[in-house]
């Protein structure tokens, strides 16, 4: 192991990037794609100084060092002003040596970009025997022909510039925002900066109330986390933005590992921003770590075990068991790269909460050993693992996807799940392997089932697609035709085709007409005022809101089919248990007496608590229920035989 210690000096007639004829430049240095230090911004200054040091820690050689050289740019994307690599091979042991780089860019080698100047010092670290130093003076003679292979920064030395984290910020939406137009209303955007590293969202236009729905991922350089500045700003055609207000969100006073709601005022303006914000994936994460965070210990599952005892039904009914997440690594991925290699990194979602790995640079067959923990607030969710390949200049490439049902989970089993496509409907390429525990408190559960489900902030737009508007008018067909044919039924029992059907018919009908009071008619005034001026839509949207109409009619009657269908347990068991207790009430208590209580609440629900929201409690049971298109979803691809992962089942957790 070797310690590379940079100082960077300065730069000379470097590119002018701003309108001025000047630019705001900062420097980057990367090895194996991998960036390792950032330089401070010195702004309107084509011949910066910058005095400073970089200590970094190598295993081998073998790779050069890359430098690059950004214009800073607040809100919009940082212009390239060239690059250069220095070759580390050539370098003598424990003597400083100037360097003076030229910069370059790929695409136009005939333009002079300027120079950069550094001094490096080279030295084997402490304790390195001399036949390792020896080998390594006689691997300068090699060249660069050893340029491909990958190398390995250690994450042990004191002053890393290695990002240690990664924050991940949810815009979900701006509340009661200034007016900034004439129109008494404005067209809000928000800038998010973190450091040198800064994301614009995307503007909603004539809105004091915009919904954002946006997601951003910050790396942290930081041990102790950072201050994230965010504006909101009014676009304004033609003219200089207008400033709406600020806020700040201090990442040291947030816990990892876990998703926090913030709602924050704006200061020097009006409104609020509601954001989710999670800090994760630390950069030095070790299989160490990995027991420290695991189950094993005899201790924490008894706790939590009793935590979610039966005992303690009425303890927090928000929190209804415990989720445990091992990404263990992965297999065969797609490569992303030019150079046939891909950068993961892996995304654990359970609803709104996201949390992510580390990410392996150059490899395809990455080991992560990460362990995630969430509380479960519905056990009717699904666990979805993204894989994705990083790039630092453009957003992330999608590398595959699995979603599983923390209902068909079996525990403390490791398994290789074959990686499917976007929209999980076939293969991709690749398998990840995990370990997944659930526990959790059944009452809890089912008591939850028959609340609203959680909303989830950050969902893919639906766009206009051709087969999917096809598919679902085939679902809703089918849905059509069973009602058909189940009122042929009933009709063929009026009309005596079968006389012990009809018989039979007749009795049940006669019954409920002797028990069953009058009701009255009910006022269709309200649907009567609904006009249609205000539903004139642009032929797109109306083609969208028909393909999302035919979804949701078809997945109501998918959904009651497979609650008959036994297709997820635990809800038609729940289905039958409430059936059952419902019969043996209504045995004991008249009918109008359980109407009038459930009348009550219904009524009475705003009054006693303000914010809760209505519900309709045999809608949120179905909304459980996945539809036929979920069911693919979730279905579980069966790995090729050559993946064979290792399983075992935990003692601890039965």
């Amino acid at each position: 192991m070797y310690q590379l210690d940079i100082t960077l000096r300065r730069g000379q007639s470097l590119a002018a990037r701003d309108r001025g004829g000047t630019s705001d430049p900062y420097v980057k240095f990367k090895i194996g794609g991998k960036e390792v230090f950032r330089s401070k911004i010195i702004h309107k200054n084509l011949n910066p100084v910058w005095e400073e040091k970089a200590c970094i820690l190598v295993d081998h050689l073998r790779e050069p060092l890359y430098i690059k050289v950004f214009d800073y740019d607040f809100g919009l994307q940082d212009d390239f002003m060239g690059s250069a690599f220095l070759d580390l091979t050539q370098l003598e042991l424990n003597r400083s040596t100037d360097v003076t780089l030229t910069l370059k860019d790929p695409h136009y080698p005939d333009h002079d970009l300027g120079i950069i100047l550094l001094s490096v010092v080279l030295t084997p670290k402490e304790g390195e025997s001399r036949d390792v130093t020896m080998l390594m003076r006689k691997s300068w003679k090699r060249s660069s022909k050893f340029q491909t292979q990958s190398l390995r920064l250690s994450d042990l030395h004191r002053k890393s510039h290695l990002w240690r984290g990664i924050v991940s910020i949810t815009l979900i939406e701006g509340r009661d925002l200034k007016a900034m137009d004439s129109n008494g209303l404005s067209d809000p955007y928000v800038k998010f900066r973190l450091g040198h590293q800064k994301y614009k969202s995307k503007i909603m236009p004539k809105t004091l109330n915009p919904q954002w729905r946006e997601q951003f991922d910050f790396h942290l350089y930081e041990e102790r986390g950072g201050i994230i500045d965010i504006t909101a700003w009014d676009k304004d055609a033609g003219k200089r933005d207008d400033f709406i207000g600020r806020c700040q969100v201090d990442l040291s006073a947030l816990s990892r590992e876990q998703t926090h709601k913030l709602e924050l005022q704006l200061e020097e303006g009006e409104g609020h921003l509601v954001l989710l914000v999670t800090l994760t994936a630390s950069a030095t994460v070790s299989i160490s770590d990995l027991s420290v965070n695991s189950l094993e210990d005899q201790k924490e599952r008894e706790e939590i075990l009793k935590r979610y005892s039966p005992l303690r039904i009425f303890h927090n009914l928000k929190d209804v068991g415990f989720l445990q997440v091992k990404v263990i690594r992965a297999e065969g991925l797609m490569a992303a790269d030019v150079t046939g290699k891909s950068d993961p990194f892996c995304v654990v979602e359970l609803n709104n909460d996201r949390l992510l790995t580390h990410t392996v640079y150059k490899n395809l067959n990455p080991d992560w050993n990460k362990v995630f923990t969430f509380n479960i607030k519905d056990i009717h969710s699904v666990l979805e693992v993204t894989v994705y390949d990083e790039d630092r200049d453009r957003s992330a490439d999608f590398l595959g996807k699995v979603a599983i049902p923390l209902l068909s989970i079996q525990n403390g089993e490791q398994k290789a799940y074959v990686l499917k496509n976007k929209q999980l409907t076939g293969p991709t390429k690749g398998v990840i392997y995990l370990e997944i525990d659930v526990i959790f408190n059944a009452v809890k559960a089912s008591l939850r089932t028959l609340i609203p489900k959680e909303q989830k902030y950050i969902e893919e737009e639906n766009r206009l697609s051709k087969q999917l508007l096809l598919r679902n008018f085939i679902r809703m067909k089918r849905c059509v035709m069973v009602l058909v044919n189940a009122a042929y039924y009933v009709n063929s029992c009026f009309d005596w085709d079968s006389p012990p059907r009809s018989l039979a018919a007749f009795v049940v009908v006669e019954d409920i007409l002797e028990d069953e009071e009058e009701e009255d008619d009910k006022d269709d005034k309200d649907s009567e005022k609904k006009g249609f001026i205000n539903k004139i839509y642009a032929i797109q949207e109306v083609c969208v809101s028909v393909q999302n109409i035919l979804d949701e009619v078809a997945s109501f009657g998918e959904r009651i089919k497979n609650t008959f269908n036994w297709t997820v347990p635990f809800l038609s068991w729940l289905a039958i248990v409430a059936l059952c207790v419902f019969t043996v009430i209504l045995y004991f208590i008249p009918l109008r007496y359980i109407v009038l209580v459930w009348g009550i609440n219904k009524f009475t629900k705003k009054l006693r608590s303000p914010y809760a929201i209505d519900n309709n409690e045999l809608l949120d049971f179905l909304s459980r229920v996945p539809s036929d298109v979920q069911v693919v979803q979730y279905q579980e691809l069966k790995p090729d035989p050559s993946h064979s992962p290792y399983k075992r089942k935990k003692n601890n957790l039965g």
